[in-house]
């Protein structure tokens, strides 16, 4: 494992970039839903454009690798990534033009090509991190680069928000054109790391078996039952991260403009980031008696990371930070929660994954059926419960297939589908029902989510 650190850091670095510029899609959707007018449905279509582009290149992946073979396999894991780095770069340079031009059309557009790099990230980094050391270990590594892919989703909302809502916000334009510098520096980052990727020296791996030609993959009942467990997972996740805002804004739960609400999703983010660090330490080898210790350290530590965070944005801007320790009770009391979750789950995959999918449903539930602050954060609460759900499902159900694990890598990545599918189905409930009472959606996914990891608990595959 040590021998792979720097090649570890390197790749958490674009893990946290693709997780930054996933997570500005919640703030686009608020911005973008009140400059061209849209209806919840339609503002859900940036979704839709972005983790519809994870399909369809998941798609054209899986049957090149079908025919002519694994692609990753021929042409190297530190070339796949260059590969994604530069099609990230050009989606973020397409927003300029799309903001020129105020069109929607090109957003989803420019958010299409953004998606497919992020695929081929995702197809080469998510099992590149897991090979990069013994595969008992692998669901921590994974936690680990998570975790900070997760830090990014958590500052995004902070940053993002800032610079779309207020920094270059101009009420005398259309406001498509506050995108268009923030877009702009993103599109060099990811030069820049293409830059940094080429001139690393990252140890290569490939498989000299040749794939079987067809499905052979599909034989793997773990991977099939993953990937619909990787569709509602993403699903539910992004859905709730899309509609936050516009929930939090409900005079019937806290009535908060855009700004402001845009600070609190750092909370739903900033809780898988939480969860992920921790998720890192319980999977892992460190003896059990200094896990305890180490988790409870971490949990409080990165919270009061998160709210200085927070704290510190507010200062640097002048702005009113109106949070008491009082108002950050609840969420506390689901910190607590999640170690205890932590607890029960005893450093097993498959059954911490039911575990955390079953209060979900609890927390979501919650959000439905009362008003005010502690449906808000009850809301924010579910972040800190996915935070183990990706890393987890991946892991497990990749676990065993050998020649075939970028194919099925492929697959899995193909059902990040559910973050383009999920979003429009809600809107569609928000509009003609209530916002609130779409939620019911998201706990469709997490009770399936719930029966993959207490069934693969039991089977022994996790």
């Amino acid at each position: 494992m040590n021998s792979y650190k720097y090649s570890l850091i390197v790749i958490t670095s674009l893990f946290f970039m693709w997780g930054f510029l996933t997570c500005m899609n919640d703030i686009l959707i608020p911005h973008l839903k009140a400059v061209f007018d849209l209806k919840y449905w339609q503002a859900m279509l940036i979704q839709f454009a972005f983790f519809g582009a994870y399909f369809v290149g998941s798609v054209i992946y899986f049957v090149i690798s079908t025919r002519l073979g694994d692609p990753i396999n021929k042409i190297g894991y530190k070339n796949g990534l260059i590969i994604g780095l530069l099609i990230s770069a050009l989606g973020c340079f397409l927003f300029y033009p799309a903001a020129e031009f105020v069109v929607f059309g090109f957003f989803l557009g420019a958010l299409f090509i953004l998606g497919l790099g992020f695929t081929m990230l995702q197809i080469a980094a998510n099992p590149y991190v897991s090979i990069l050391g013994p595969e008992s270990s692998a669901s921590s590594r994974l936690n680990l680069s998570q975790a900070f892919n997760s830090f990014g989703t958590t500052i995004a909302p902070l940053i993002g928000g800032y610079l779309i809502f207020e920094f270059f916000f101009d009420e005398n334009t259309s406001g498509a054109d506050a995108v268009k510098v923030p877009y702009l520096i993103f599109g060099a980052l990811f030069i820049l790391l293409a830059g940094v990727v080429s001139r690393a020296a990252l140890p290569a791996f490939s498989n000299e078996e040749q794939l079987e030609k067809g499905l052979g993959v599909l034989k793997y009942p773990h991977l099939v039952f993953g990937i619909l467990a990787i569709f509602t997972y993403v699903g539910g996740e992004v859905t709730i991260g899309s509609f936050i805002i516009n929930f939090i804004g409900l005079d019937e739960i806290a009535g908060m403009e855009e700004a402001r609400a845009a600070n609190f999703l750092a909370f739903y983010w900033g809780g898988a980031m939480i969860g992920r660090f921790l998720g890192a330490i319980s999977l892992s080898t460190i003896e059990h008696k200094r896990k305890g210790v180490l988790m409870v350290i971490t949990s409080f530590a990165t919270f009061f990371i998160l709210f200085g965070l927070l704290w510190g944005k507010a200062t640097l801007l002048g702005e009113l930070f109106d949070l008491t320790f009082q108002d950050l009770l609840p969420y506390l009391g689901f910190l607590l929660l999640n170690l205890l979750c932590f607890k029960l789950g005893n450093s097993m995959p498959g059954r911490t994954l039911g575990i955390f999918a079953i209060t979900n449903v609890v927390l979501i539930l919650t959000s439905m059926l009362v008003n005010g602050e502690l449906a808000m954060w009850t809301l924010l609460g579910v972040g800190l419960f996915n935070s183990i759900m990706w890393p987890n499902i991946f892991t497990l159900a990749i676990k065993g297939l050998g020649k075939y694990t970028s194919q099925g890598s492929s697959l899995l990545v193909m059902a990040i589908l559910g973050g383009a599918l999920v979003p429009v189905f809600q809107g569609f409930l928000a509009d003609a029902i209530s916002l609130r009472y779409s939620f019911f959606l998201p706990i469709m996914c997490y009770l399936y989510i719930m029966f993959y990891g207490f069934k693969w608990s039991k089977s022994g595959n996790s």
